[in-house]
C-alpha cells in the first residue's frame, strides 16, 4: 500500500453558532481552537470533511 500524503488544516472561523454536524466535522478533525493548526492524511474521507467545512479552514499545504 502507498503512504500518503499530508495535508495542513488550519481552523480560520469560529465554531459559535454553527451547526452541529459541521462543529463535530471539526472536533473529528482536531480541530478545538481558532487558529490551530493539524496535520492529517490526505484521504478521500478527509478531504470530504474540509469540503463539508471548508468555509471556517484554510489548507496550508496541499
Amino acid at each position: 500500500m502507498a503512504e500518503q500524503g499530508m495535508i495542513k488544516v488550519r481552523l480560520v472561523r469560529s465554531m459559535i453558532g454553527r451547526p452541529e454536524k459541521h462543529r463535530a466535522v471539526l472536533r473529528g478533525m482536531g480541530l478545538t481552537k481558532m487558529q490551530q493548526t493539524v496535520q492529517l492524511a490526505d484521504t478521500p474521507q478527509t478531504r470530504g470533511m474540509i469540503q463539508k467545512v471548508s468555509y471556517m479552514v484554510r489548507v496550508e499545504a496541499p
